[in-house]
């Protein structure tokens, strides 16, 4: 149980953090072919190359949660933005709580596990154009069926 936690942790941690450091380019040579010198994602750049300022967790998918591995809880909204599905739950006693993971289907009225990550404080979707005063970033969720 520690481990999974754990391994949850760490992936909600990279997940959030993300790339933070641009890539260092070097000047072209005048010999340099022309594909060379165009930046990645514009026409002309190598075929699969990330787009310049794209989302590094783009492509990224949720995780199925083990069961028992997370909290219980009732989704009493939910929405797509960026790449991501923002979702708020409510627990057994009525507690509600925001979360976000990468995109996925899920409804209102789901029953969901998700793991238990500390939230992050007055977070701003700029996708959203809204402030979430507590939110928490997960892998992913399981459906109770």
């Amino acid at each position: 149980m520690k481990k999974t936690a754990l391994v949850v942790l760490s992936i909600a941690a990279f997940a959030i953090t993300g790339c933070t450091e641009k890539p260092k380019t070097e000047a072209p040579s005048a010999g340099a072919p022309q594909q060379a010198q165009m930046p990645a994602g514009q026409p002309g750049a190598a075929p699969g190359a990330p787009a310049q300022g794209g989302d590094p967790h783009a492509g990224m998918k949720a995780q199925e949660i083990p069961a028992g591995a997370g909290k219980k809880a009732t989704v009493t909204q939910t929405m797509n933005s960026g790449g991501y599905t923002y979702v708020e739950a409510a627990d057994e006693k009525g507690v509600k709580v925001w979360l976000a993971l990468p995109e996925l289907k899920v409804a209102k009225g789901d029953k969901i596990e998700y793991p238990e990550t500390p939230p992050l404080a007055n977070f701003q979707s700029k996708t959203l154009n809204r402030t979430f005063e507590k939110i928490s970033f997960i892998p992913g969720i399981r459906i109770v069926k």
